[in-house]
């Protein structure tokens, strides 16, 4: 298996602007000379984080769908962000997975944020994705869908008895987010946890500065193995692109030096 390389932007959002950060992402992305596998957008990249969608929503197939498949096609990479999509009169938060030959997975945020009423505009989804990138398996997810260790949860299959090895459902975790400064600490540990329990890598990209209602972030994006060390952390506040190799070899030889996913509980998800 290749190692793949990852761009994640971490970066200011202009509000309610869809033109604005269209634009923006499209000098970022243009900036980014080396080949990479996979660019990673924060949450809601093209208006941050708005419950306003007779503003920001967009039809399925509108501008900034269209501009992602534009953008995946010039770099020849996967780029991964959500947008607020209007579909049959339904709001969802809905992350794309943009590939460079124009088609696409989707995922509508599973857990909707109660404390900001963001369950009353959007409707949830049910529906997780698995997206292949070079032969790794990667499990995109949005915000607040990083305190549910069980939404989140790898799985397993263990060969028969007395034969080595097994198969993950995913290599990657990625969650892109506007996950605000004061809860900061939760976001970091969070991100760590994830990792640890999954036997993962994890990729968390977020947001800088303060959005229309007045709501601060500090971005605090990183890459973290699946022994929980931190690879790469974009300092608070910081606007900038990195780009990061995640290594095959060294997620399999830790899989299998420390051998615990065999182990892991069986279980099943109820809507």
């Amino acid at each position: 298996m290749q190692d793949i390389k990852i761009a994640i932007i971490q970066t200011e959002l202009l509000w309610e602007d869809i033109p604005g950060n269209l634009s923006q992402f499209d000098q970022k992305i243009s900036s980014i000379k080396e080949t990479v596998d996979l660019i990673i957008l924060p949450e809601m990249f093209n208006t941050a984080f708005s419950m306003n969608p007779a503003v920001c929503a967009e039809i399925p197939g509108g501008t900034s769908l269209q501009w992602m498949k534009k953008k995946a096609k010039e770099k020849s990479c996967v780029i991964a962000g959500s947008l607020l999509t209007n579909e049959s009169n339904k709001y969802y938060n809905r992350l794309i997975w943009m590939m460079q030959d124009g088609n696409y997975k989707y995922y509508d945020k599973k857990h909707l944020f109660r404390f900001a009423g963001e369950h009353k505009v959007f409707s949830s989804g049910n529906r997780k994705i698995t997206a292949p990138v070079k032969g790794w398996n990667i499990r995109p997810l949005i915000c607040y869908d990083l305190r549910f260790p069980v939404w989140s949860m790898n799985t397993f299959e263990n060969l028969p008895t007395g034969q080595a090895g097994g198969k993950f459902e995913y290599d990657c975790l990625v969650y892109i987010a506007n996950w605000p400064e004061k809860r900061r600490d939760a976001w970091m540990s969070l991100l760590i946890a994830r990792a640890i329990e999954n036997q993962s890598y994890v990729i968390g990209v977020n947001r800088i500065g303060t959005d229309g209602k007045g709501n601060s972030y500090t971005g605090d994006s990183m890459i973290i193995a699946p022994a929980g060390n931190i690879l790469l952390q974009i300092p608070a506040n910081k606007e900038c692109t990195e780009i990061f190799t995640l290594s095959y070899s060294e997620i399999q030889s830790y899989r299998e030096h420390f051998r615990i996913a065999p182990d892991w509980d069986k279980f099943t998800i109820l809507e």
